[in-house]
């Protein structure tokens, strides 16, 4: 009867640990690219990404910003504080585009912040810059990684044309394409309207991405997110499991209260973490082509190039996880 029960025992163990591999090979590792301090909707695609990682969804491997704000890497140091993820590496924008700096809410959010999260904030350690950070989590990754982007491409094009280096002998180009499984952007705009704010303040670097990218880009694009207001009762009210809160913090500080915003990053982190729901439809395959004006046409046919369609049916579905996951308390890693 011992024998019997030491190799069910076993067994049981054997069990949990293959069970244990199978939810961490779930764990889609995720880079997020973004020029966070332009729109607040970055600091609630940021929370949604760390409540991702806290269900075991995703894994956040670190932030990228294009925003090159002094005060984009301390903000998004006391954001990933709060969640419990201080130790998270952020890679500071490579170049200053032209109005693309702004200072939305993040130094406000810095000065309001308590002593313990403001310290973590104003950590010594010097921040890599972003394409050096995008090569070094992708040479590091022994899975495919799905990168987030909701800023302007320009470290996403600079990367394809890095050069090798200390963490991998390969080529940009080659590196995404051995090491990236998706890129889920916001970005464009598909219904023939004004160019998309991402786009049009660094055409070149979008032009880029759009045309060389060698994996599958999903595009969220501007008509998506304005369909999908983030409530400004549920900033008011969601928040308040902490005295607190660096979110509810930032809404207040980027425009008077109340107010509702539209969700155009949320919509990239959900489409690309939680593919498998079918949130969103998706249309056919193509290509996406950029104006000099900006404006970003879809041509269907060869290619991997597909952007989100939204039906009204699918909103409330949508906006219950956006609001959810967006202010879902912090856990433990």
């Amino acid at each position: 009867m011992r024998q019997q029960y030491t190799a069910c025992l076993r067994m049981r163990i054997i069990l949990l640990l293959l069970s244990f591999c199978l939810i961490c090979s779930a764990q889609m590792p995720v880079i997020f690219d973004t020029d966070m301090g332009n729109d607040v909707d970055d600091a609630l695609a940021l929370a949604m990404l760390h409540s991702l990682t806290s269900r075991g969804e995703c894994r956040l491997l670190g932030v990228t910003l294009t925003n090159a704000n002094a005060s984009a890497v301390p903000y998004v140091r006391l954001v990933n504080a709060f969640y419990g993820r201080g130790e998270l590496p952020v890679g500071t924008a490579i170049t200053a585009i032209d109005g693309g700096d702004k200072d939305g809410y993040l130094s406000a959010t810095l000065k309001a912040a308590p002593e313990s999260l403001a310290a973590a904030a104003r950590a010594t350690v010097a921040a890599e810059p972003a394409v050096s950070l995008l090569r070094r989590l992708l040479a590091d990754s022994s899975e495919k990684v799905t990168i987030v982007q909701v800023g302007f491409s320009t470290n996403l094009a600079a990367l394809l044309d890095s050069k090798p280096d200390r963490f991998s002998p390969l080529k940009g180009l080659e590196l995404v394409r051995e090491k990236v499984a998706l890129v889920s952007a916001m970005a464009g705009n598909f219904t023939g309207g004004a160019p998309e704010y991402n786009v049009k303040l660094d055409i070149p670097a979008a032009r880029t991405v759009f045309d060389r990218w060698p994996t599958p880009v999903i595009f969220s694009g501007f008509e998506i997110g304005r369909e999908l207001l983030y409530p400004a009762v549920r900033i008011e009210h969601d928040f308040s499991y902490a005295p607190w809160h660096p979110i509810p913090a930032s809404y207040r500080a980027y425009n008077k209260m109340p107010y509702d915003r539209p969700t155009w990053d949320l919509t990239a982190v959900l489409a690309a973490v939680r593919a498998d729901h079918r949130y969103f439809n998706l249309s056919a395959d193509g290509r996406v082509q950029v104006a000099d004006d900006g404006r970003t046409t879809f041509k269907p046919g060869p290619g991997d190039r597909r952007y989100l369609r939204l039906e009204a049916g699918q909103k409330e579905r949508i906006m219950e996880a956006l609001t959810l996951l967006a202010s879902e308390p912090p856990r433990t890693k």
